[in-house]
């Protein structure tokens, strides 16, 4: 499994009609801290008028929820969860702060206003693609290392290493495959090291 999410908090401003729309997108880890990121938008501006919002949450997305905060209904929140899920992103937020210019943009023109400042964010947020490993841990020496992080590397794999006496590998593995990780450890070691089976990470 997978999923695509940003690697930090980013903000975009633009300007239609002299009203400003200040966007702040953030990665979260869940609805409470969404709701935070919210707050904080809210308390840094005040005097804005409006502080529209969306979130995506959990690893199949099926956590959405939006905001118009009194802009007509459909023309705010809705826009900006349609640019983080057509992007594919979860566990993020975005909170874009209106300050109103004096000119009515009506309807089409908020869903193009809030859509298009969702997006000038996004664009410049780091998107990474998170997948679901297994790491499958063992103390080795540094030539068994050496050649299990050879054969890792061959299968697509990641590992971590702490270097101390001896080596203390991690290889991180698709959960299908931990019993081939777990065969390489004896394959590549002649049977002595130890390797355990670590809790599912997301990297």
């Amino acid at each position: 499994m997978s999923y695509r999410t940003i690697t930090r908090s980013v903000e975009a401003e633009i300007e239609i009609r002299k009203s400003r729309f200040l966007t702040r997108l953030s990665p979260v880890a869940d609805e409470a801290e969404a709701r935070t990121v919210i707050a904080e938008a809210r308390a840094e501006h005040p005097k804005a008028r409006h502080h529209c919002s969306a979130f995506v949450l959990d690893v199949d997305s099926r956590t959405q929820r939006f905001s118009d905060d009194g802009e007509p209904a459909g023309t705010a929140g809705a826009p900006i969860l349609d640019v983080l899920t057509g992007h594919g992103l979860t566990f993020v937020v975005a909170v874009v702060t209106r300050y109103f210019g004096g000119t009515l943009l009506g309807a089409g023109g908020l869903v193009r206003a809030y859509g298009q400042a969702t997006s000038e964010a996004v664009d410049r947020a780091g998107i990474v693609t998170r997948l679901e490993r297994v790491p499958v841990s063992a103390a080795v020496d540094y030539a068994q290392a050496n050649a299990l992080e050879r054969t890792a590397g061959n299968r697509g794999w990641t590992t971590r290493a702490k270097y101390g006496g001896d080596v203390g590998l991690d290889i991180l593995v698709p959960l299908a495959e931990v019993d081939l990780a777990l065969a390489t450890y004896a394959d590549l070691t002649a049977g002595r090291a130890e390797p355990t089976v670590g809790e599912v990470e997301w990297v």
